[in-house]
This record gives C-alpha cells, sequence and structure tokens, in this order.
C-alpha cells in the first residue's frame, strides 16, 4: 500500500515532478554517454598499444631494457618462439631485430627505431600490414625495402619509391651503411610512434649488424585472450627465467594508467552530477512536505505511525529518483548503441589526437557495469536526498498540524 501511495503523491503535482526527473535523466544521460564516449577512447588506445605498437608480452635480453645496445640480443630467440607458441593461449609469436639509427634522404636526416622483421610472422602479431597507406607491405619488392611512417617521411621529405640512407652500428662496433628504397609508408593513430619506428627485413638487417643467425633483441607474443596475460607471463617467466619478460602494461605504463584510473573520473564525474541533483530532489521533496503538513498531521492524527510516514517519504524520493535515473540510462544506452555504430569523429582535433596515441573515430562502449553502478548511484542519491524531508515529516505534531490552514 505504502509504495502505490508514493507513486500517486509523486504525481499530484505533475509539472514540478516531470522537471526534477528531466533534470535528473538529462544529468545521467550525460553521465552514461561521456563514461561510455571515453571507455571507447581508452579501449581502442589499448588495442593500438596491443596490435600496432607492443603486443600483449615481450622477451628481451635481461640487459636491453636498460641498455638497448646490438650486443644484448637472444642467441637463440627462433627456438625460443617455437616453445612458445606451444604454450595454450598463445595465438602468435614473432622475432625482431632492434637498432638505433640514422635515416637520412637528400634533404635531411633523422634518428629512428630501426626494427628487422619476419613480414610473414609480424602479420601475425601486429596490424600494421592494414595501416599501410602508400605502396605495399614487403610484398612483391625488390631489394632492401623499407617501410616507414607518414611523419617520418614528411620528415625527410622523400615519397614511394624514394632511397633512403640507414646509418647503424655493427657488432662489432664499427659504423656501417646502406641504402633502401621506400616500398610502403604507413600510418598509425600514434604519430610519435609514426615518426620514430622503420621497418626492413630481418636478414637485410642481420647482414648490416653481424648479428648471428636465428638471433634476435624482441619476441613479441600475442595471446588468444585478454584476461590471460598474467597467468602466461608467470608461465613464461617460470620457462624463461633468464629473460626480461614484461605485459603491454609495464611495457606502456602512461596507457595502463589512463585505463584503471578512468572509471575512477567517471565515477567521481557522475558522483559530481549526483550531489548537484540531490540538493534538487531534497528541494522539491521538502516543498511537497511542507505543501502536505496538515495531511500528514491527519495521517499521524489517525494512528499511521512515524515508520510509515518515513517510508512514505523515502519511497518518493526514491522513485523520483530511480524514474529519472532509468530513463537517463535508457536515453544513454540508446545514443551510445548508436554511435558504437556510426562512430564519432573527432578528425578536426587529429592533429592534437594523434599526438597522444588515440584515434580520431571514437566508438563508445557501454557495458552492463556501468549501467548497474550508477543505478546503484542514483538510488543511494535517492535514499540520501530523502533524509531531510522524511525527518521534517516526522518532527510534525500532529495537534498542531491540524491547526495549520494553508
Amino acid at each position: 500500500m505504502i509504495p502505490v501511495i508514493s507513486w500517486r503523491n509523486i504525481w499530484r503535482n505533475k509539472i514540478r515532478s516531470s522537471v526534477i526527473i528531466a533534470a535528473i535523466a538529462i544529468g545521467i544521460f550525460a553521465g552514461i554517454f561521456v563514461w561510455s564516449f571515453y571507455r571507447g577512447m581508452v579501449n581502442q588506445r589499448i588495442l593500438t598499444a596491443i596490435q600496432t605498437e607492443a603486443s600483449h608480452i615481450q622477451l628481451h635480453h635481461k640487459d636491453f631494457p636498460e641498455d638497448p645496445d646490438e650486443e644484448y640480443y637472444i642467441p637463440d630467440a627462433a627456438g625460443i618462439a617455437n616453445g612458445i607458441r606451444t604454450i595454450e593461449g598463445v595465438d602468435a609469436v614473432s622475432t625482431r631485430m632492434l637498432v638505433t639509427a640514422m635515416a637520412s634522404s637528400a634533404e635531411t636526416g633523422s634518428g629512428v627505431k630501426l626494427a628487422g622483421i619476419d613480414p610473414e610472422y609480424e602479420r601475425t602479431v601486429t596490424n600494421l600490414f592494414t595501416k599501410i597507406t602508400e605502396g605495399s607491405y614487403f610484398e612483391g619488392q625488390g631489394k632492401t625495402p623499407v617501410i616507414l611512417g607518414e611523419g617520418l617521411a614528411e620528415k625527410l621529405s622523400v615519397s614511394l619509391g624514394s632511397r633512403i640512407v640507414l646509418t647503424l652500428q655493427h657488432i662489432d662496433g664499427t659504423i656501417t651503411t646502406a641504402l633502401f628504397r621506400v616500398t610502403g609508408i604507413f600510418r598509425s593513430s600514434n604519430a610519435n610512434f609514426d615518426e620514430m619506428n622503420v621497418f626492413v627485413k630481418m636478414e637485410d638487417l642481420r647482414a648490416l649488424t653481424g648479428i648471428e643467425d636465428h638471433a634476435a633483441h624482441e619476441l613479441a607474443v600475442i595471446l588468444k585472450d585478454h584476461e590471460q596475460l598474467e597467468s602466461i607471463k608467470v608461465l613464461l617467466k617460470e620457462k624463461y627465467p633468464g629473460l626480461d619478460i614484461k605485459t603491454w602494461r609495464e611495457l606502456m605504463p602512461e596507457v595502463s594508467v589512463v585505463e584503471t584510473t578512468m572509471d575512477l573520473y567517471m565515477n567521481i564525474f557522475i558522483g559530481i552530477i549526483l550531489i548537484a541533483l540531490v540538493f534538487g530532489i531534497v528541494n522539491i521533496m521538502l516543498m511537497a512536505v511542507l505543501e502536505r503538513v496538515k495531511e500528514i498531521g491527519m495521517l499521524l492524527a489517525i494512528g499511521m505511525n512515524k515508520f510509515r510516514v518515513f517510508r512514505m517519504i523515502v519511497m518518493e524520493t526514491v522513485f523520483l529518483a530511480l524514474t529519472g535515473g532509468v530513463t537517463g540510462i535508457i536515453l544513454g544506452y540508446l545514443l551510445t548503441a548508436f554511435f558504437s555504430r556510426k562512430g564519432i569523429d573527432l578528425s578536426v582535433f587529429a592533429a592534437a589526437i594523434d599526438r597522444i596515441g588515440y584515434d580520431s573515430i571514437v566508438y563508445p562502449v557501454i557495458h552492463v557495469d556501468i549501467a548497474l553502478k550508477v543505478t546503484l548511484m542514483v538510488l543511494t542519491a535517492g535514499i540520501i536526498a530523502s533524509g531531510y524531508p522524511a525527518y521534517k515529516a516526522l518532527r510534525l505534531k500532529p495537534s498542531e498540524a491540524l491547526r495549520i490552514d494553508l
């Protein structure tokens, strides 16, 4: 009976109740959509970090992370790669040679991170081949092909078919140079990555550095299930204790921090919205209680206990909050579902976004946990907001309330 009475009491003043429900709905709708938008941005950044830049797990010589010198390579990298491929949960493994080099054109030069790769295995651990905007990915090429990013191509003033000179250090300490032809130009969502990374075939780089066959500086591992990240890392550490083994979270801590703090920021954001709405709800319910002083006094006079009056006021407030909150959640979900397919084009800010590694097309993501969290927060806000109006109702004395003429 109390819930029915509380629901009817809300609509005794339809305009006032509709205004506060609309305010709650708009606030929650905005919070849900912003939360989903930022979660979509972070998820895309993580996918880029894994699929283009770092992979799930990387293995190096124990001294290589601190001093990335050519001499700190893994002698039997090919054999280790074959062993890792047999581990359940591992999807693909690729070996890489990594050296610091100088890339020079007829116009200028720039320091780069030069990676020697096996194109076929590299396809299985990165999506670099899908990022080629000009030329091709080591397909049908002549001798010494090189692939570089758009940013670096612009810096060096080179284009498809141009020649560049790569200068690097041989394993014996001497400086060696070689002429490469630009056969592919790529563009990722990270402008800094595009300006710093150059890719050549492993055999070409091996010939220049003198590093032995089957050796490599890095093994990149892609997993079938992201949730197995830590368990497979532990397994690899047990199997290869002499190597440095890190996950993408350790390799790119700035991305991991964004992921772990995003939900905290969004909880605070929604909380601020609800705090503002709580004051509006308190004001509305206090007005409702003061308008019904005589009515509440009558209920108390005919024997309705104070706990039931308290419940009635609390339920009215909660119903207001939940009606607005659920409406806002539904609207936020529908808009997010629409843009999750279409995407939100931020290309007008592409120059700035690319610098921090985010895509210019964002696909918002909403999960059930967001809706549950917001619903719980709205319910909590409704209960908190009901406190003062319900307290005022309990303070009423039937004899005095009945004499009030409103």
